[in-house]
């Protein structure tokens, strides 16, 4: 067996995370379903180790202390996009497309629980089905599962993986011929093509580049502090809910910090935060951390649960594909670009907002433009629904723990 220490662990996920894209490049379906590359790595390591088990034999002992911080900073960094500001901004439509998607997330999860209720389960099994793992993909489906288990629900990151890769592939290919029926049903087009300025940007020069650059580096670095500092803030957040009997998890004390933080900040101005650093850092924070969680998942424990699992998706995309047809395209606005958003509404809330993107782009590709959608969708399914699905999951756990 090989036992690797907290460095070694986190340069293996770096290397698991590149196999990860290394495939997805490879293998067309993987591209395809923008099936994320941590995932897809981790998955390698998890069904390597599931195998040797299998024959009696361990591979790996892995140092997971630095799971839970990365976990913790990337939804610190969730906090940090929530943004009023840029809610109102977006106009009506993201507010509404955000409203009808946090009212969905909460329907996913009263959903799930009563067919998991059906099949003789825990209604937190149906939670754990319904929008921890589809709205919220399988960063907050692992985030999210150590609560479970300690729940009573056996197996609950396996079973998070497993619904949040079947939803991140269901969306994919049911969010296109939704979005098709309702173009072609109604005969929509795109409208006019917007006229392009005639003027361009100019650069400065070398002295420009390099100002820039310098800016950039303040502007990590600054992102990294503020991040750490809202982790820190979360962290006594979530034990002053612990002191009056409320599950908040570390997690979501963060990303209710964050954006206190941020909303602080647009108010004031006195942080001027580097929106662009903070994705970035999030993104690092969360390809680490899939593939850390997804090494050392145990996929054994999936067994017995194929039929609730898929019971509960097939009911769930029925759902949203009827939910996109009415009232969703209707409250959208009736026209070509909000059959399109019916397509990424279907995208992120089966899947990830990688999902929306590529049905979206894969329709306009074919009927043409529709810029509108391309602001909310991503607007909604990147930023703002993880943060009310977050707060709902934590509610309910709260009422069926």
């Amino acid at each position: 067996m090989l036992q690797l220490d907290l460095m070694q662990t986190l340069a293996f996920a770096g290397v698991v995370l590149f196999v990860g894209h290394g495939l997805c490049r490879a293998i067309p379906v993987l591209h395809r379903y923008n099936l994320p590359a941590p995932i897809i790595g981790g998955l390698l390591v998890a069904a390597a180790s599931l195998l040797a088990n299998q024959l009696g034999v361990r591979l790996f002992e892995f140092d997971t202390t630095l799971q839970g911080p990365l976990m913790v900073g990337f939804f610190c960094t969730i906090g940090l996009g929530a943004s009023v500001s840029m809610l109102r901004v977006g106009g009506r439509q993201v507010i509404w497309m955000f409203v009808i998607a946090s009212l969905f997330a909460l329907a996913q999860n009263l959903i799930g629980a009563a067919v998991a209720s059906t099949f003789g389960l825990s209604p937190l099994v149906g939670v754990l089905a319904g929008s921890v793992t589809l709205t919220g993909g399988p960063a907050t489906g692992l985030a999210f599962a150590p609560l479970f288990e300690e729940s009573g629900i056996l197996g609950a990151g396996s079973i998070a993986i497993a619904m949040a890769m079947a939803g991140i592939v269901t969306g994919g290919l049911v969010g296109g011929p939704v979005s098709t029926f309702l173009i072609e049903r109604r005969r929509l087009a795109p409208a006019e093509r917007p006229t392009l300025p005639a003027h361009g940007l100019t650069s400065g020069g070398p002295a420009a580049v390099a100002d820039g650059a310098a800016d950039e580096s303040h502007g990590s670095l600054k992102s990294i502090v503020v991040i750490l500092v809202a982790m820190w803030l979360g962290a006594w957040l979530s034990r002053a809910g612990a002191a009056m009997g409320l599950t908040l998890p570390a997690t979501i004390g963060a990303m209710l910090a964050g954006a206190v933080v941020r909303n602080l900040d647009d108010a004031t101005g006195w942080i001027r935060l580097a929106p662009r650093a903070i994705e970035n850092v999030g993104a690092v924070a969360l390809s680490l951390f899939l593939a850390l969680a997804l090494m050392t998942l145990d996929l054994s424990k999936l067994a017995g649960l194929a039929v609730p699992l898929l019971t509960i998706l097939v009911v769930q995309v029925l759902v949203v594909a009827s939910v996109c047809v009415w009232p969703v395209f209707q409250v959208m606005g009736r026209d070509y670009q909000s059959a399109v958003m019916c397509g990424g509404f279907i995208g992120f809330m089966l899947g990830t907002t990688a999902n929306a993107m590529a049905v979206m782009r894969t329709l306009t590709e074919r009927y043409g433009p529709a810029p509108r959608a391309f602001l909310v969708a991503p607007m909604v399914g990147a930023f703002f629904v993880d943060f009310s699905n977050a707060l709902i999951i934590t509610g309910l756990l709260n009422v069926w723990r």
